[in-house]
């Protein structure tokens, strides 16, 4: 066996160690991009030394009926912020932002599907909440290592303006590897949606969510598509969210949604 398979065979290993303790559908037997340790990110901090978390507040799948914890910007930032082992975590093997999240976890009250997921702050630790004009970019890397049916991994969610308690978008991963845009019709509810491309399994990719002139501009893996906005949203403001919301609930600890972010920024001009 040469040194070069021998290698191979360890890194499949250690991806099998780490989609290990938590799916239904799981990637196994490839190597991919996101196996040895990303240009930059360091495996011995918490996800706030390698990740600007300032403007983050994070949801888990913890807490009280109704009520999920909320860990604020100033206690995740910096190479000793906050980390969960079960639910947010630097991967020792390859420095990614790691986020689980059960079926069976803790839900807000306008939704039936647990997270572990950012929310967008300003940096002085209010609430993001913007306006549609200007060019807004939420940009990430990332992979799913596992997933139930499906899990949304980037989101323009409706903040003030009006009672809708909607999205004006969401970004989902399919367990078939869809990526899917899941357009809001109105305020008032219903989505359309748009299968964007396909990535398999466990493989890294890449995601824009932009509003720019006006429109929805969502580029992935460098192909970009714009959509109109419906007039209805013209009203609200709006916020980013990124990580791993699955869309999927059982009483079930042990199936949900692994996903491993590898670049997360945000901007507004």
């Amino acid at each position: 066996m040469t040194a070069q398979n021998d290698r191979a065979r360890r890194i499949r290993r250690k991806l099998l160690a780490v989609a290990a303790g938590g799916a239904m559908v799981v990637a196994a037997g490839a190597v991919h991009a996101g196996d040895a340790v990303a240009a930059g990110l360091d495996p011995t901090v918490a996800p706030g030394g390698n990740f600007n978390l300032s403007v983050w507040e994070l949801q888990l799948p913890i807490g009280s009926p109704g009520s999920p914890t909320t860990i604020p910007p100033s206690q995740l930032k910096g190479a000793n912020g906050y980390t969960n082992p079960a639910y947010f975590w630097t991967d020792k093997n390859d420095g990614s932002m790691t986020f689980w999240d059960p079926e069976s976890g803790v839900t807000t009250p306008n939704s039936n599907y647990a997270r572990s997921e950012l929310r967008e702050m300003n940096a002085d630790g209010s609430a993001a909440d913007w306006s549609l004009s200007g060019t807004h970019k939420l940009s990430a890397t990332l992979r799913i290592v596992s997933v139930t049916k499906n899990v949304c991994v980037g989101q323009i969610h409706l903040g003030s303006g009006g009672s809708s308690t909607k999205p004006l978008l969401e970004l989902y991963y399919h367990s078939n590897g869809d990526v899917v845009l899941g357009l809001e019709k109105s305020p008032d509810g219903g989505q359309n949606t748009y299968t964007l491309t396909n990535v398999p399994l466990g493989t890294q990719w890449s995601y824009v969510i932009a509003i720019a002139g006006g429109k929805i501009q969502i580029t992935v893996n460098g192909t970009t598509k714009s959509y109109s906005i419906a007039s209805g949203f013209n009203a609200y403001h709006q916020y980013f969210k990124a990580g791993d919301y699955n869309q999927s609930s059982s009483s079930s600890t042990t199936n949900g949604a692994k996903v491993k972010f590898y670049a997360l920024t945000v901007s507004h001009s």
